[in-house]
């Protein structure tokens, strides 16, 4: 198996730390608001790496964070008059659910940065200890970038460049620093914000310590896998792996994995372009499964342009798996017990290319389209090859192959149950009634049922209308 490793830019081969299990830490988002689709990207890329790790027999670590500490969460909670806390877990559970949404499994630890301070705090101090990080006047804890020789390594930038850079940027408040390119790792309170007692002040963690942190924690001073979007190559990860290899005298993470940027109609998202979409958006007008199709069906090392044709693009195709499958679960269901016939073996083994096309993607540094376009072939066989005459044990076969190798990239082929109106109207009179009775869990709960069932809910002026998806 071979992966870009962002570290030598080249493609290398995989070699875990230690046999049969794989340590990956993935950056998760900002718990300020509603996920929007950039963040969903990464999510489903690495999800689905972590799932073909699984698939191939390692037992893999998946770390993943929530940063519920940060400029943006206090703003939000200054604006709304409510605790920073009480927005990050708010935002939180809803990630959750639309994490369940795009079938992205937990993972095996979602640490939380509020809750892992202690650790920062002497993750800082054994830095301050070995002469790589000094505590300002005003108690901020500054790292000292020119201590770590290695610096830009991850982002291939260099250095002398960088510090004209930072120089040409530097900005009031930053003169007791010793150097502009040195990075906050601890920084002083500010009037009606969080705070933590440190020995250098009351205050906050920087951005970066968290992950260096949690990463140790849960995965060792040595991991195999880091991975996130590529905007976070620097200054984030770059940081992460000064703190961390000074910190700890050993490399941080022998892979490193980047998924590109995703634009809207062929255009950077940015709110003020109004081309901001969040998920919770997307699952309003179709399945979160079709959002995932989009995402695999480009390589995660390419930019992806989000656009309503693509998504219907998705959609369709997405719908021609399940299609197939539901045709090989009516013949399993209808032909009984009838056992394969010699004929059918010798077209099940010709089936197997299908799952070494699909793997050789696979191991070709995750290439995902090329895997869907394997699983494309297998439908296209089955669709020719299964008909009335086909043994229920032939289809069933066929079937565990598709449900298998969906599974990999987290694709269900489940078809959505059909729905009647009479059904429909029942439920939309019973979530106005919980409205009218400030049941809103259950209000919500009902609108994600035929939301899960292709029926989409828009409340207006005139009252409640919907639509099949």
């Amino acid at each position: 198996m071979k992966l870009f490793n962002t570290l030598t830019r080249r493609k290398e081969e995989f070699v875990p730390l230690e046999e049969g299990k794989v340590r990956m830490y993935v950056c998760g988002p900002t718990v300020y608001n509603l996920i929007h689709i950039g963040n969903a990207r990464p999510m489903i890329i690495f999800d689905t790496v972590r799932r073909y790790f699984e698939y191939k027999g390692y037992e893999v670590n998946y770390v993943s964070n929530f940063t519920d500490v940060d400029d943006k969460i206090i703003k939000k909670a200054i604006e709304e008059g409510v605790s920073a806390e009480e927005i990050s877990a708010r935002y939180i559970e809803e990630c959750k659910k639309d994490m369940a949404g795009m079938n992205v499994k937990p993972a095996t630890t979602h640490p939380q940065a509020t809750q892992e301070i202690d650790g920062m705090i002497e993750m800082i101090q054994t830095l301050i200890d070995k002469g790589y990080a000094y505590p300002a006047v005003d108690g901020t804890v500054y790292f000292r970038v020119k201590n770590f020789k290695e610096y830009g390594k991850l982002s291939h930038k260099n250095l002398d460049d960088l510090q004209s850079g930072f120089r040409a940027l530097q900005v009031s408040g930053e003169d007791q620093k010793e150097d502009p390119m040195d990075f906050v790792l601890w920084k002083p309170k500010k009037e009606g914000e969080p705070y933590w007692t440190s020995p250098w002040c009351d205050g906050r963690p920087g951005w970066h310590i968290e992950c260096s942190v949690m990463s140790k924690k849960y995965l060792g001073e040595e991991i195999d896998i880091h991975a996130g979007g590529e905007d976070l190559i620097f200054p984030h990860h770059e940081n992460e792996i000064a703190q961390s290899e000074c910190c700890n005298g050993k490399i941080f993470a022998r892979y490193w994995m980047h998924n590109a940027f995703l634009n809207i109609d062929n255009r950077k998202m940015s709110k003020s372009l109004g081309n901001f979409r969040t998920v919770r958006e997307i699952s309003e007008q179709y399945d979160l499964q079709v959002l995932r199709f989009f995402m695999l069906n480009a390589h995660y090392r390419s930019p992806l342009n989000f656009s309503a044709d693509l998504m219907e693009a998705s959609k369709n195709a997405l719908e021609r798996i399940v299609e197939a499958a539901s045709r090989l679960k009516d013949r399993v269901a209808s032909a009984g017990t009838e056992h394969v016939s010699e004929e059918e073996k010798a077209l099940l083994k010709e089936a197997e290319a299908f799952t070494a096309k699909f793997e050789e993607a696979m191991d070709d540094d995750f290439n995902t389209a090329d895997a869907l376009a394997a699983v494309f072939e297998l439908v296209k066989f089955a669709n020719t090859r299964v008909s009335e005459a086909s043994s229920g044990e032939f289809a069933s076969a066929l079937l565990a192959q598709l449900v298998k190798l969906c599974e990999v990239l987290g694709l269900s082929v489940d078809k959505k149950e059909e729905i009647l109106d009479k059904e429909i109207e029942d439920l939309i009179a019973e979530r106005q009634a919980a409205r009218k009775a400030k049941d809103f869990a259950r209000a919500d709960e009902i609108r994600n049922e035929l939301l899960a069932k292709g029926i989409i809910l828009k409340d207006t002026r005139e009252g409640v209308k919907w639509t099949r998806a």
